[in-house]
């Protein structure tokens, strides 16, 4: 896994080294993964949400029947709650519900059925805008969310045990602090007026300190599982989410 993610190797099901000749005359599926490039503590990569996207849509992929290939991440999202810090680059809800629709609208030209795999929470509003979009012009589009049982907000024991099992050269343990462990509905009126940084200085929702390899694997499991479910079942609702 760490070094398909690393690395430019051929792999199976990898729409970036297909050739257009291999997908000529067929009607295959896409899953896209959808992250963000934003501050994940001082200890976690600023693409930690596209690795793990990432990450889900190829465990996924291998679990789905048919003929699914992964795009290339979209690697940048609606990131401002981590303005305040630098390395976050935000492009921003409207301009990434545009992308989204233009991009469907082009996948759709030669791919059967798109889903876009989602790992950072503030593209939300993007995916069900443009999803409902495409799916009201008839392109047969839905998304799925990252989703694990008792996860923390951000950067902290969730993220972290996932990059430590991804890629743990990537992981600054000599670095990493405990943040804001409140839960997040109490935080989120101070965040929605400054921000993460008005509840967390370092960046940090949880504790990452507790986090272990095995622990990301059994999440990353749980996401692919719960990815693989939705995408089988293929029932996107009213807001274009795969239920």
């Amino acid at each position: 896994m760490n070094s398909s993610y690393h690395h430019r190797v051929p792999v199976l099901g990898e729409l970036a080294v297909a050739t257009s000749s291999q997908l000529s005359g067929t009607s295959p599926s896409i899953l896209i993964p959808l992250g963000s490039t934003e501050q994940h503590g001082p200890h976690l990569p600023l693409d930690t949400d596209t690795r793990v996207a990432t990450a889900v849509a190829r465990g996924a992929r291998a679990g789905l029947p048919g003929d699914w290939w992964v795009a290339p991440a979209v690697a940048y999202g609606a990131s401002g709650e981590h303005q305040s810090f630098a390395g976050t680059i935000s492009i921003g809800t409207e301009a990434l519900t545009a992308l989204l629709v233009e991009y469907g609208r082009s996948a759709a030209g030669w791919a059967g059925r798109l889903a876009f795999v989602n790992g950072h929470g503030g593209n939300t509003a993007a995916l069900i805008a443009a999803v409902t979009r495409l799916r009201a012009e008839g392109r047969d589009a839905g998304w799925c969310p990252c989703l694990a049982g008792g996860a923390d907000a951000h950067a902290g024991h969730t993220e972290t045990s996932l990059v430590l099992y991804i890629s743990p050269e990537d992981v600054l343990t000599d670095r990493w602090l405990a943040g804001n462990r409140a839960p997040l509905p109490e935080l989120l009126p101070s965040m929605r007026r400054g921000g993460v940084a008005a509840v967390s200085p370092v960046g940090v929702l949880g504790d990452p300190t507790t986090a272990t390899p095995a622990e990301g694997k059994r999440i990353l499991d749980e996401m692919v599982d719960g990815c693989v479910r939705r995408v089988a079942r293929w029932s996107p609702g009213r807001d274009g989410m795969l239920t």
